[in-house]
């Protein structure tokens, strides 16, 4: 954890609490020391460990700049085992993309979207722990579809990336990108023929990462790193 983030300002913390354990186990803290903490997309936070109780950890706190921005890339990712989706949760909202939306593809598993991760609300948890490991506050928009034919349609302006293997594509390095970005990354199995033809309906440019075909995973965090740096924000 690069930043303790909370949904609330903190008075204190229960010792079972995870972020308890952390300042005590990892940073070993005692009481009068300081670390970097933070509201959940708001500002961040001078916080001081005021007290080391016998349940819990006193703490108060300074407020310090908002750090919440996130950069104008949003992600059409198709679902993938859960076990996959849980890395590139984690890993594309440390890399600060700003809206994510997870959609059923029609080679995809469709049980995937009935998975713990989204009924516990697991995902949530996951993409606060990328953001703690960024170092800010600030987490993604997630939203669930169940068609990528509802969905495409609601995209409206920017530059817009279809990355795939199968269509003749062009080279990252040769395409400008215009303002906000969009872009879709593929399951396992690949988008299907029809899902082809309508990011193609709706303006999506076919975009390469190279010969070498990529799990979803790799593909995710590639394909972010490579726009971030087209769109000068790394």
């Amino acid at each position: 954890m690069n930043i303790i983030l909370f949904e609330e300002a903190p008075s204190f913390l229960p010792l079972d609490d995870e972020r308890a354990r952390h300042i005590l186990t990892v940073l070993h803290l005692k009481e009068g020391d300081t670390f970097k903490g933070g509201i959940l997309s708001g500002k961040e936070l001078l916080v001081r460990v005021d007290a080391i109780e016998k349940e819990s950890i006193r703490l108060s706190y300074v407020e310090k700049e908002d750090s919440s921005a996130l950069f104008p890339l949003s992600m059409i990712l198709a679902e993938v085992r859960p076990i996959c989706m849980k890395r590139i949760l984690r890993e594309v909202t440390s890399l600060g993309v700003g809206k994510l939306h997870l959609v059923i593809s029609e080679l995809g598993e469709k049980s995937y979207m009935a998975a713990g991760l989204y009924n516990s609300g697991e995902w949530r948890k996951i993409v606060i722990d990328g953001a703690m490991q960024s170092g800010r506050t600030g987490i993604p928009e997630v939203h669930i579809h169940e068609k990528l034919d509802e969905l495409l349609p609601e995209i409206k302006g920017g530059s817009k990336f279809l990355f795939d293997n199968v269509l003749e594509s062009s080279r990252i390095s040769d395409v400008e990108v215009d303002g906000e970005c969009t872009f879709a990354i593929g399951p396992e199995r690949g988008w299907s023929n029809r899902e082809r033809q309508l990011f193609l309906s709706n303006g999506f440019t076919p975009i390469s990462l190279g010969s070498r075909i990529l799990r979803t995973e790799t593909a995710s965090v590639a394909a972010t790193s490579a726009l971030l740096m087209k769109m000068d924000l790394i």
